[in-house]
């Protein structure tokens, strides 16, 4: 996928309408600039995560240090997160952040399902899209 691919622009009454890396789901994202801290919101049903906004740098650059591709590892909050994968460093004490990067309690996690998806679609990154155990790495 491309930045040209993809509709909208990212705003909250145009946002950016993605689907998960296995192509099995869709949902909306925007930043969200007015919020304390800005953030990157995902709605997803009726569901409504958010995310640091700055996750979309940081990730980016984290990638790239790292130069190969890594797991995905999405995981709900509640159940741990697979070393080594772009859901465990984005809950990492050592990450930028100083631990999660969600911001809403109890809708933490799912970070390596959705956050991907927007570097993809801003050309920062290139997402494998199987059916199972996809892997992102910085372009």
């Amino acid at each position: 996928m491309s930045a040209a691919a993809v509709s909208g622009t990212g705003t909250p009454d145009d946002p950016w309408i993605l689907t998960t890396p296995p192509g099995k789901g869709q949902f909306e994202v925007y930043r969200d600039e007015t919020a304390d801290p800005p953030a990157l919101v995902c709605q997803v049903g009726t569901t409504k995560l958010s995310y640091h906004l700055r996750c979309i740098e940081d990730l980016h650059a984290m990638l790239t240090a790292y130069g190969d591709w890594m797991p995905l590892g999405a995981a709900d909050e509640q159940k741990p997160a697979a070393p080594g994968t772009v859901e465990a460093w984005a809950r990492a004490e050592d990450n930028p952040v100083g631990g999660w990067y969600g911001l809403r309690k109890g809708y933490r996690g799912r970070f390596g399902n959705y956050v991907p998806p927007v570097l993809e679609a801003l050309g920062l990154a290139e997402v494998e899209h199987n059916a199972r155990n996809n892997r992102m790495r910085a372009l």
